[in-house]
This record gives C-alpha cells, structure tokens and sequence, in this order.
C-alpha cells in the first residue's frame, strides 16, 4: 500500500477514534485529500479532512463544527495511536512523526524518522518490483503503438510513439495489469500497394529493365536495398511473370522484409512487441465482412447513394455520417478500424485498450469514440493518447524529414549518433501533448547539462562507492547494518525521494503519460549526489554508519534502476 493511502487510513481511524470519545460528533466521514505540499517546510503530506468534515458535521446538527478545533481533535488521536505503537525499529513502526495544524485546518504531517529508517532494507528486498501496485490487477490491457506503415525504415519523427507507448505499457504492467504491445501492420491498404509498386520496379531495375517508380511510390535508396534482398531470395524468378502476378509473389516476401527490418530498427532502441497485427487479414478472415454485419444488425449502418453509411452523426463530436463501404464495394480505411476494435474487444476481450497516436489523427478520436458506442460498449475503454511533433536539431538548425523524397533520418541513424538512452530520456521529457525540440549536441554531452548523463552518472557513482567499501574491507555484503543510525537530513531526503516512486508510477497511469519519471529521475539523482557531498559513505573508523549508509546507497541504486527500466534506459556501472 502506497504511503498516501495508509495516511488516510490512519487519518480516517482517527477520526473514528475520536468520535468514539466524543471528541467529534458522529458524521459520515466524507471523501478527502492527502497531497504533498508545494512547500517542504510544510510537511511531507497535508489533508484538508478537517475542513471537509466541518461541512460533515454541521450538516449532521453537531455542535463541533470548527474546522481547526475538529483538526486538533483528529491531530491527538494520531499522536495517541503512534505513541502506543510497540513497532519501534521495524517496518511496522510509527508511519506519522508528528502533526501540525495550519490556516484554517490543514493537517501537515511528518513522517516518523523511526519508520523512514526502517524502509531502507524493505526497499532493497523488494527490488524490481519496487514501487509495484495492483491497482490494476486481473486487468487487460493492450497498449497499440508505432503501426508506421510497413514501407520502409521509421523516419525519427516515429521514435517517440515507440518509447512513449513501451514506457507506458511498462508503467501499466507496474501497476498490475496484463499488458500487451501491439503493431498494427498497415499492409492492407494504398501506401503499402505504393510500396509493392516500387518494390517492384527496383527489382526490375536489376535485371535492367527499365520499370519506373510509380508517381505515388517511394524514391528512397532503401528500397534498393530491399529489392537486393528480394533477388537474393527468388533469383530472376519474377521477371518473366507479369506485373500482376509478380505483384502477388511479391507482397509476403516485401512484407517480411519491411517487418525484419522494423523489428531490428526498434529493438535497437530496446522496443520489442508482443504481437504483430496484419490489416489485411481482416478481409482475409472476413472480420471487416463480420463487424460491418454486426453493426446493421444494431442498426448502425445505412445504404444510401450506392453506398454503406456508419451512422456516426448520432453520436457525441460527429457532424456527419462516414462511407464505410463505397459504391465500388470496396471497403473504406474506417471499415477496417472497425473491424480492428471490433477485434480487440469483441474478440480478444481486452478491458482497455491505448492506441498511440499522433497528433494530426486528432480528428479521429470522436469518431472511434462513436465506433466503440455503435459496437454497444463504453468508449471509456478506448483511450486515444496523443503525441505532438518532434524537431531533431543538429547545429542549431532542424532536420527535415521524409520517407518518400528519401532524405530519411531513421531511428537506427539517431541511435548511432547519441544512442538509445539519449532518445528514450528526450522523448520522455514532455508530456505528450508537447511539442519536443531535440539537441542532438547536448544528448551527446558528457556533462551534467545532459540529464540522462547526470542519471545515469548517478548510478555509476554508486557501483563504484561499492567497489571503493569492498577494497576498504568496509560493508562487505553480508555486513548487517543498522539503520537506525541513518538520521542526518540528506539521509533522511534521500530516504524520502526514494519511496516517492510508488506515487510518480501511480501518477503515471492516472495520467496514461510517463514523462514525470524522467523528472523523477532527474530528482532522484541529484537527492542522491547531495547526499554523497554531506555525509561520508565509506569510512574505515566507523564501519557501523558505513554499513548504514552502503545500505542507504543501495536502497537509491534499487530506485534508480527501477525509474531508469521503466524509462527504457540502461543503468550504466562505470562511465
């Protein structure tokens, strides 16, 4: 249980305990805040339940009704409750260490230096799955993110799809739930027949016929490449077919070699899927023919102008209806996102889905909102996150970029440049809806201007204080520790940093956005450093505060390691 919630626990008991005296009136407790104050000398968490349950009382005629009075009453029951407590020295010691009452009642609250001590070896043992919740447990998720058309290599406006859906499946996965990345693989659709088009002509360009690529097509010297795969795996064997046929061979031989290529590019950045979804197999197995059946059944569809109509202007957002099949027969790209969601909840059965996606798909939000209402469920379960723009700058200049006109900068090509930590740290820094401006010179700065170099340093520092206690023959493993001596101020911040990961992972999922972690991070690291400037960590006279103090560094290492993997990024050991 999350330290915010067992305030409110103790807060809540108090409160009963009080009535109980006769100290409060009896009155439904009402719902109230525990929050960390803006101000530290404030305290390390301030409720207001003292003056929501003025407003309680008076309601229920009690003569107690002043909020400050009813704060006092709750403040002392807490102090009895901690002063009774027989847990002195261990986890279960005293949570609150003292209480003060503010303005017009607020309660600021301390924690209890005894309890703080005492979580040092309770962070250590829980290790990667520190700051775990379940508040999410028994829950599917599936979190659908990049699904770049499969045409090539993903231009590094891309990247940040890719790190902010892996962060955030990490962070649902923290908080319980049963997640599963998804790739929704565009190969049933124009830009990827554009793609087989050009495919095709590079591959006749081998054998020296003169095929040209399509108007549509993509002009990008990778395609070359591609096209050398194909001739390395069939040989001449497409040249004396015709177009049409050749087309056909040659889409699951381009499909596989767009996806290989996809898959090595993203794994380069430590982003791996759980499964690959193909479009076009929602025609094959008849899935779009099934939803779109589905829906006329509910009476969402109509035929009007040789074509087949989504009502969508009966719903919320939507001011007109959508062509789902056109006059032609063919389906439209919305019947196949149909069928895609009708998929995921109809018959894979997730409880929630995300689909990443950027900005300038923002018209399609109500819409599919109106989609998940037609298909009779909650459009709360579909949550349409939102990316905004990414400007690569290098020498103060940005750099343009484009798949088709082939002055492409991929992923691979940022990852060889400043490397996959740098990208993910970035990337991660705003929220979602923020435009990012990334410095390809200051992410590769060895300085504490770079954040993810002063984090990752951070760590380092504290592998190599290991190394430094175990050549001094101080704090060996296995050396019990007492941490009790931990009482100095930067131990005690450092402590308190520590155990805020629970709440910045909880943030994260209410938000669906994990970029406060890297703020987290940023905060985490320097809590550290200036606890390393304060107190000396290895000291050969006093082995006992050494042991204390390793105990306290590994405590910080378990935090740190658990940000920085949920983040994506690599906790280096020497830098």
């Amino acid at each position: 249980m999350m330290v915010r919630d067992r305030l409110k626990e103790q807060i809540r008991s108090a409160v009963e305990s009080a009535q109980r005296t006769g100290a409060l009136p009896p009155f439904e407790i009402p719902q109230f805040d525990v929050l960390r104050p803006k101000q530290a000398e404030h305290g390390d968490y301030s409720s207001n339940v003292a003056m929501v349950a003025a407003a309680a009382a008076r309601k229920a005629g009690g003569a107690q009704s002043n909020p400050r009075a009813i704060a006092q009453a709750i403040a002392d029951q807490i102090a009895l409750a901690s002063a009774t407590s027989t847990g002195a020295g261990s986890t279960d010691a005293p949570l609150i260490g003292s209480v003060e009452i503010a303005g017009p009642g607020f309660l600021n609250i301390r924690l209890a230096d005894g309890w703080l001590q005492a979580q040092v070896p309770a962070i250590i043992a829980a290790g990667a799955a520190f700051g775990n919740s379940d508040r999410l447990a028994g829950q599917r998720w599936q979190v659908e993110f990049v699904s770049a058309n499969p045409t090539g290599p993903i231009h590094y406006g891309g990247a940040r799809n890719a790190v902010l859906g892996d962060a955030l499946a990490g962070v649902l996965q923290a908080a319980g739930a049963n997640v599963q990345r998804e790739y929704y693989v565009n190969d049933g659709g124009s830009q990827f027949k554009w793609f087989l088009e050009t495919l095709y002509a590079r591959y006749m360009n081998l054998f020296g016929h003169p095929v040209a690529i399509p108007e549509q097509g993509y002009v990008g010297e990778y395609v070359i490449g591609y096209a050398q795969l194909v001739r390395d795996d069939v040989g001449d064997a497409l040249v004396s077919m015709d177009r049409a046929a050749a087309l056909v061979a040659l889409r699951p031989l381009g499909r596989a070699i767009v996806l290989a290529d996809l898959e090595r590019e993203l794994g380069r950045m430590g982003v791996h899927f759980d499964n690959w979804f193909s479009e076009q197999s929602l025609y094959d197995e008849g899935l779009v023919q099934q939803s779109l059946d589905y829906l006329d059944a509910r009476g969402e569809l109509e035929r009007r102008d040789g074509a087949v109509w989504f009502k969508a202007s009966a719903y919320p957002g939507c001011d007109k209806d959508e062509v789902v099949v056109r006059s032609t027969g063919s389906p439209t790209y919305l019947a196949g996102d149909i069928a895609y969601h009708y998929d995921k909840f109809v018959r894979r059965g997730f409880d929630k889905v995300v689909n990443v996606w950027a900005v300038d798909h923002q018209g399609h939000v109500a819409r599919m909102a109106a989609v998940m209402r037609a298909l009779g469920m909650d459009p709360d379960r579909l949550i349409i996150l939102l990316y905004d723009l990414v400007k690569l700058v290098r020498d103060g200049q940005e750099v343009k970029l484009s798949k088709r006109k082939g002055n492409l900068v991929t992923i691979s090509d940022v990852v060889d440049e400043v490397g996959s930590d740098a990208m993910h740290f970035n990337l991660l820094s705003r929220g979602p809806e923020s435009v990012i401006e990334f410095d390809l010179d200051l992410a590769v700065a060895q300085n504490n201007d770079n954040p993810v170099f002063y984090v990752q340093y951070s760590h380092a520092r504290i592998c190599s204080i290991f190394e430094k206690a175990a050549a001094e023959g101080v704090a060996v493993a296995g050396t019990p520790a007492d941490t009790a001596l931990l009482v100095h101020p930067s131990e005690l911040a450092l402590v308190r940093k520590i155990l805020e990961l629970e709440e910045q992972i909880d943030y994260a999922v209410d938000r669906l956005a994990p970029h406060n972690l890297t703020h987290f991070a940023s905060e985490l690291a320097r809590t550290f450093n200036a606890f390393y400037r304060d107190c000396r960590v290895v000291d050969p006279d006093n082995v006992a505060l050494s042991a204390a103090r390793i105990e306290l560094c590994r405590a910080a290492q378990t935090a740190l390691v658990r940000v920085l993997t949920l983040l994506g990024i690599s906790a280096p050991t020497t830098m």
